[in-house]
């Protein structure tokens, strides 16, 4: 196994930051595991998902998992040398809408909690497998305050969970312009 590290790429919306993370994967070790978080729900999203896929090396294993990362990442943080997990974001978006996980009752604010519970477990597991770690999340602190109650909670949520994340982090990089700001080493 290499030196494990968790590292943490955030930016903004198309950014760089998913071939940033890519190619420090690559760098790191041939044995990579790409963890895809996408719900494919509409024909803009399967071509984004498709160029992300052409864009990967082909020896890659891929892993589709659009809730339960905690538990990918601990299988395959456990036999794999990186494990890329792309993104946050998505995974987030994808539990404010488990219709498994909620009921129509559970307020913003409780299924935050939730999320943020979920988000510290991954984070954890992140900082302890064997295996280096690369975490892909968007920067959405930076725009506009959202005009409706479920996009502000969607921003306080990804904010609260990219702050988890960096504290857990052993390195964090800020994607800007497609250029790479490290910000915590």
């Amino acid at each position: 196994m290499n030196s494990r590290k968790f590292i943490l790429v955030t930016g903004g919306a198309s950014c760089g930051k998913s071939g940033f993370a890519e190619k420090m994967a690559s760098s790191i070790h041939e044995d990579v595991t790409y963890v895809a978080t996408a719900a494919v729900l509409d024909d803009e999203m399967e071509r984004k998902v498709e160029r992300h896929r052409l864009m990967r090396p082909k020896h890659w294993k891929t892993v589709e998992e659009t809730i339960n990362l905690d538990k990918v990442l601990l299988e395959y943080g456990n036999k794999s040398e990186v494990v890329l997990i792309d993104c946050l974001t998505l995974w987030i978006s994808n539990q404010y809408f488990n219709s498994n996980e909620y009921s129509t009752e559970v307020s913003w604010s409780e299924r935050e909690d939730h999320i943020l519970d979920n988000v510290k477990k991954l984070v954890e597991i992140a900082a302890k497998v064997p295996a280096t770690t690369i975490i892909v999340s968007n920067e959405v602190s930076m725009g506009l305050v959202p005009e409706n109650p479920l996009g502000r909670a969607f921003r306080n949520s990804a904010g609260k969970a990219n702050q988890l994340a960096a504290e857990f982090a052993d390195e964090v990089y800020l994607i800007v312009a497609g250029i790479p700001l490290g910000i915590k080493a």
